[in-house]
């Protein structure tokens, strides 16, 4: 982070940047050397999940919107985001004394019981024609 830039609610603390660094690919093979801070980009990624605004949106002080939604995007596609997941899943589990993968799911039976009844049109009411119910 450059000295002048504000800090926001969404960055990364330094013990959070810690742990995801690593988990961060390297550049791509071939391609130009990586100028731009990764920390910069995962909290430029962080601020337009934290506040919502569209990638064009985001403030001057991050890196340009392009290389943030590029790397958001790259990330999703390879994964990096699941990784990342389950690697803050696991090291949560272990500092509560579980084993660091779940063991067994829970299905919620009334979410699954949705075709029973016969769909939307039995939960729908008939709708009237307009002439019908004589509001012309």
């Amino acid at each position: 982070m450059s000295e002048t830039r504000r800090v926001y609610p969404s960055d990364l603390s330094d013990p959070q940047w810690a742990i995801i660094e690593p988990l961060i690919p390297a550049a791509q093979a071939g391609g130009r050397e990586r100028t731009t801070d990764m920390r910069e980009v995962i909290n430029g990624i962080l601020y337009v999940n934290r506040s919502g605004c569209a990638w064009r949106a985001l403030p001057h002080d991050f890196p340009p919107y392009g290389t943030v939604y590029y790397s958001f995007w790259r990330f999703r596609n390879e994964g990096v985001w699941q990784r990342i997941h389950d690697a803050l899943r696991e090291q949560v589990r272990r500092q509560e004394g579980r084993e660091s993968t779940p063991s067994a799911g829970i299905v919620d039976s009334q979410s699954v019981k949705t075709t029973e009844k016969g769909g939307l049109g039995v939960t729908m009411r008939a709708r009237r024609s307009m002439a019908a119910s004589g509001t012309w």
